[in-house]
């Protein structure tokens, strides 16, 4: 996993953390890439927080707000943290310690991500807990709870990536070494655990959340369509429309997650039972790439299957083609 060939050093964990005094072509080319994607993600992310807020989204989907924010919060951290590999920083003294163990380790990213997926969990789980089991939840869910869950994410990141980076990970020569301090079977043991543990973890969770929100959805329809009379059964049929429209685009967001992040885990896999692959590949930079631009890309989902969303840009954009309109009608009088 960490091997040093002259002036190049691969140092890898989760994620592939590099730290070399001189990289190749190909890993400028990726961490330069990154940056860009990240500037574009925090931009996109920022907007559609935005956008959730100012539709009062935030006191009726407060989980799914805090995805968001949380995309936002990596977004952030993965400019800083591929900005500051490019800027190859010599580390030295408690200074340069602290940014290896934060920054070149990729801690605080993997901190965020971890607790992306985490979150992507709960919001699968109340999403069920209110459609299949909607008088329970009346009666039970309470919004500390929720709160709860939203803490969860953050302390369990946390907690989890800083237990995994300070022992495995050292400052030597002024380079950060990430999760070096591993025996082979160590390394197989964590490759395992974030391939198989972690992802299949998540998508089973997930997808057994909402295959049976989507059997209890088409039963609901059906009941609606054999009933379909009255004021109360149309304003009925809008709130099951509104709520679908909510579970598509988590529906979406969750899919996007399994198929972006599945090549990494792959090649992570693949690379912990010692299949000659290494994390300079530039096969590996293309999978930890596809990742990265999940994490990005989430809010043009929401930007196009989320209608509060949707209508809050929409309305962003014809106000600013009106004032240029309003600008040039101005100066051609």
């Amino acid at each position: 996993m960490a091997t040093d060939q002259g002036d190049t050093t691969d140092t890898t964990g989760e994620n592939g953390v590099t730290s070399s005094s001189s990289r190749d072509g190909a890993a400028l080319y990726f961490e330069s890439f990154v940056v860009i994607i990240g500037v574009i993600g925090t931009a996109a992310n920022g907007l559609v927080l935005y956008a959730l807020v100012a539709s009062k989204q935030h006191s009726k989907h407060m989980l799914i707000v805090h995805q968001n924010a949380i995309d936002v919060y990596t977004c952030v951290i993965l400019v800083i943290t591929y900005g500051s590999k490019l800027s190859d920083i010599h580390l030295s003294g408690s200074l340069g310690y602290w940014l290896c163990m934060l920054l070149f380790t990729e801690n605080l990213l993997s901190c965020g991500i971890y607790a992306s997926w985490f979150n992507l969990m709960m919001i699968s789980i109340e999403r069920y807990l209110k459609v299949v089991h909607p008088v329970w939840s009346r009666n039970k869910l309470r919004k500390w709870m929720t709160y709860a869950a939203m803490a969860c994410a953050w302390i369990s990141g946390i907690i989890h990536e800083m237990a995994m980076v300070f022992p495995t990970s050292a400052v030597i020569d002024e380079v950060c070494y990430a999760y070096v301090m591993l025996s082979p079977g160590a390394r197989l043991g964590i490759a395992i655990y974030y391939s198989l543990f972690i992802y299949l973890s998540v998508l089973v969770i997930i997808a057994s959340c909402y295959v049976k929100i989507l059997l209890v959805i088409r039963r609901q329809a059906r009941v609606m369509a054999g009933h379909n009379s009255g004021g109360s059964n149309a304003a009925q049929a809008q709130s099951n429309e509104m709520q679908s429209n909510v579970i598509k685009t988590m529906i979406l967001v969750c899919a996007f997650y399994a198929i972006a992040w599945l090549p990494e885990k792959t090649f992570i896999l693949l690379g912990g039972f010692g299949l000659g692959l290494t994390f300079l590949h530039n096969a590996y930079y293309a999978a930890l790439f596809l990742g990265f631009l999940y994490i990005c890309a989430n809010p043009f989902i929401y930007a196009t299957k989320f209608d509060p969303v949707r209508r809050i840009l929409k309305g962003l954009i014809l106000c600013q083609n009106e004032s240029q309109s309003a600008g040039g009608n101005s100066q051609a009088t």
